[in-house]
């Protein structure tokens, strides 16, 4: 069974600055680097670690193939990647020296895929396979009813969240991760007043009843739902360095275990300890563990 990744390719810019830059303002920065980013590449980097047979479908420009070491090193299948005569995506980003930032992202070839090209995308694909998403790339919906109606599971991870989400078809996924913001402002729900498992647990089921929900909580663990069930798992207590790439740590690392026929609460506790690793060390896709490092 192999997973299939419609995800964002992007090259994050990242300038270490004083502070952030102000409008009018001409800034030396204290470095520069040029990094792989994008929540598509992160997730199947953490499938590929994760012990995954990922292939990832995708596009950037033909001058950017440099960028992909640590997907190619990881051991993502990127036959599926094509090559486009406009910009990848990208992301302009200013981190200062109390660790804010301040980020302009281009989409580019992200969005460069049209509802006509979607069917041949999933060519390689099988009956049984899974297709994963993110909100990063264009023509989301299309790409749901194409892999539903190859026979295909659908997994989504709808960030960034925005409003076109509610109008995708998520009664025809079989699984989606969400954390607790993007839960409530999914289900129309204030998201200043906090989480209750019982009344989550009970609005999924009314306008999800076939899609099982895994919630992210931060450090405060994570949780599963799936037609009244409900399932909890407390996050590891440690000194976090850097979150940016803990849930798609957890996402690739759940699914493979989904995969590999775990128990809902052992697919927990192993994402939790995977995102736990990631979270002690800088960086994005440099900071996914590998599967051996678990324990």
């Amino acid at each position: 069974m192999k997973i299939f990744n419609y995800g964002s390719i992007n090259i994050d810019h990242v300038y270490r600055v004083p502070h952030l830059v102000q409008p009018g303002e001409t800034l030396a920065s204290q470095s520069y680097q040029k990094l792989l980013g994008g929540k598509g590449a992160n997730q199947s980097i953490a499938l590929a670690r994760a012990g995954a047979a990922v292939i990832h479908i995708g596009r950037y420009h033909v001058t950017d193939s440099e960028i992909l070491r640590p997907m190619k090193q990881a051991g993502v299948n990127m036959e599926c990647l094509e090559t486009v005569d406009m910009p990848s995506g990208h992301a302009i980003i200013q981190v200062d020296n109390a660790a804010e930032n301040a980020i302009v992202l281009y989409s580019g070839a992200n969005h460069g895929v049209t509802a006509d090209e979607l069917t041949s995308l999933l060519d390689k694909a099988k009956q049984g396979d899974w297709l994963l998403l993110q909100n990063e790339c264009s023509c989301t919906a299309e790409m749901i009813d194409v892999a539903v109606s190859k026979g295909l599971e659908v997994a989504f991870n709808p960030a960034p969240m925005d409003d076109s989400i509610k109008a995708l078809p998520l009664d025809k996924l079989s699984l989606l991760f969400v954390n607790q913001v993007e839960v409530l402002q999914l289900l129309g729900a204030d998201t200043q007043s906090g989480l209750d498992a019982d009344w989550l647990a009970a609005e999924l089921q009314q306008q999800l009843p076939q899609t099982k929900v895994v919630v992210t909580l931060g450090a405060s663990g994570a949780r599963y739902f799936y037609q009244g069930e409900s399932v909890f798992v407390a996050a590891e207590k440690v000194e976090a360095v850097d979150t940016t790439g803990a849930g798609d740590t957890f996402i690739g690392y759940y699914l493979q275990g989904m995969l590999d026929g775990l128990s809902v609460t052992d697919c927990l506790q192993r994402a939790s300890r995977a995102s736990a690793l990631c979270v002690q060390k800088a960086g994005a896709s440099v900071s996914i563990p590998l599967s051996a490092e678990l324990g």
